[in-house]
Parts: structure tokens; C-alpha cells; sequence
């Protein structure tokens, strides 16, 4: 069993930086992880898309669920160790290159960008025919359901769960900036320790900067745009 399990959405950026910070802490301390599903389209199914969120979240939404099927694949053939490289090459693909105005809404799930990460991830390229596989869905709607299990449902990815099955798990944390290595275990350290207060259910603030990445533009040592996200993504907007 491994020590932390990661649920994440592929299309997430906040998803994305929070597995980049995991990443040092788990060789800072010898962790292992098991990378997990949650689909974003797939817990947000019983809402409307044209309310809720800003426009093209639907499509950005399926385009991870269509992610997470050929991930599904890949875990089916090729065994769960194979998931975290091909999150990474995902990531890669989708967050950390520089935004492009002629991109159509829902690149990030075509056939070319799963079959160039595959590739990446020493996985074979036609794993990609899975994208529209909807016979894994669900395997991934159970998989959500498991993580959402673990938090509630007022919350969104990635969740992680330290020490699995009795250890304790939390959605986020939500982090714009990636620690350097020295803050990466001080804040995982502090996360960890809030999240093991009995009791304790929640630390939150709706302000949240741009992650930085390229996706965004936003540098590395820039601070991100501002923004509410009460009235953003999750919530109805006023």
C-alpha cells in the first residue's frame, strides 16, 4: 500500500501544482504514491455547465475525463506504476506550455497530445483509441466516489490521502507558488498536522492567485492575477 494516495483530474492546474510540490516531498521523504482518478466532469455531472462555471469548462472538463480513460487503460495493461509518468507527461503537455489563442476548446484531450505523452511515458501510442472509451467511466466515477468519500462533496482536485486506508485525507492544498525544497516538507509537515487535528474540518479563503505556469503566463518567481473563485469555477455566479 502506498503512502499517499493522489487523486487527481489532468485538465486541473491547481491539481497539477499540487502533484508538482508531491513530487519533492515524496523523494524528500521516501514516500511512494498511488496517482488516482477523479473526474471533474463526472462529479459536476448534475449540474448545469452554463451557470456554474465560465464558458468552455465543459469541454475542458470532458477533455480530462477523456484523459483519465486512456490513463485507465494504461493502469489495466501496463500496472498502477505506470500513472505517474503519464500524469506527468500529460501535465507537461497541458500546463506548462505558454497559452495559444488559436488552440480550439478541448485540445488538451485530442489524440495527438494522449498519443505524444504516451510515448513520453514509454507507454504504447495506441492507448489513445481509449479517449472515447466511455466503458471506463465507470471504473473512474467509482474511483471519484472513493475520493470524495474520504473529504465530502463541497470540494474539488486534487484530494490526497496520507497513510491510506485510516491516515487522513484532504482536498488541496491549493497552492499557486511551488515551495522551494526546503518549504516543500515544512508545508507538508504543517498541512499534515492541521489535517490530523481531531475535529478539524476547514481552512479556507475563495482568493486565489494564478498558479505559476506557463499556461497561465505567469513566471516562476511572478505572483498571479487575483481572483475570486466563489464566483468562478464551483460556484453559481452572481
Amino acid at each position: 500500500m502506498a503512502d499517499i494516495n493522489f487523486y487527481f483530474d489532468p485538465i486541473c492546474p491547481f491539481a497539477w501544482m499540487t502533484s508538482k510540490w508531491i513530487r519533492i516531498v515524496q523523494t524528500q521523504r521516501n514516500y511512494t504514491v498511488d496517482w488516482r482518478f477523479i473526474s471533474l466532469r463526472l462529479i459536476n455531472s448534475h449540474l448545469d455547465y452554463d451557470t456554474h462555471f465560465p464558458a468552455d469548462y465543459d469541454v475542458q472538463h470532458t477533455a480530462g475525463l477523456r484523459l483519465l480513460r486512456v490513463a485507465s487503460a494504461a493502469r489495466e495493461q501496463h500496472g498502477r506504476e505506470a500513472i505517474g509518468p503519464l500524469y506527468a507527461a500529460f501535465g507537461a503537455r497541458i500546463l506548462e506550455t505558454s497559452p495559444d489563442e488559436g488552440r480550439v476548446p478541448g485540445w488538451q484531450g485530442t489524440p495527438d497530445l494522449a498519443a505524444d505523452a504516451l510515448v513520453e511515458a514509454g507507454l504504447p501510442a495506441s492507448l489513445a483509441d481509449h479517449l472515447d472509451d466511455s466503458a471506463r467511466d465507470a471504473e473512474i466515477q467509482a474511483e471519484s466516489d472513493e475520493a470524495l468519500s474520504l473529504t465530502g462533496k463541497d470540494v474539488g482536485t486534487p484530494i490526497v490521502h496520507f497513510e491510506p486506508p485510516d491516515g487522513v485525507a484532504f482536498f488541496g492544498p491549493v497552492i499557486s507558488r511551488l515551495p522551494d525544497d526546503e518549504q516543500a516538507g515544512v508545508l507538508w509537515d504543517h498541512v499534515v498536522g492541521l489535517a490530523r487535528f481531531p475535529g478539524f474540518a476547514e481552512l479556507k479563503r475563495s482568493l486565489r492567485e494564478q498558479p505559476q505556469l506557463p499556461s497561465f503566463g505567469v513566471e516562476a518567481r511572478e505572483a498571479g492575477k487575483v481572483e475570486d473563485w466563489h464566483a468562478g469555477s464551483r460556484r453559481l455566479k452572481k
